[in-house]
């Protein structure tokens, strides 16, 4: 079974990937290796979306531990 951490390490490093992936792509087409400009910005745009998504997954995991912080024992 894996862990909480681990599955936030994935996406941490899927993310990763999207933003490198990106920055190729945008590389390609500036180098005028390719002329596939839509490529590259829809890798941008995937890159930025996943950014997104895994620092509102962070923040719900902050407001949930302040949450559980302030619960009365």
């Amino acid at each position: 079974p894996a862990n909480f951490s681990s599955i936030f390490e994935q996406m941490v490093e899927g993310v990763h990937q999207k933003q490198m992936d990106a920055q190729a792509a945008t590389r390609e087409v500036l180098m005028g290796q390719t002329d596939q400009l839509h490529t590259s910005v829809i890798a941008m745009q995937e890159a930025g979306v996943a950014f997104q998504m895994m620092v509102e997954v962070r923040n719900k995991l902050v407001d949930s531990y302040q949450e559980l912080m302030r619960m009365p024992v």
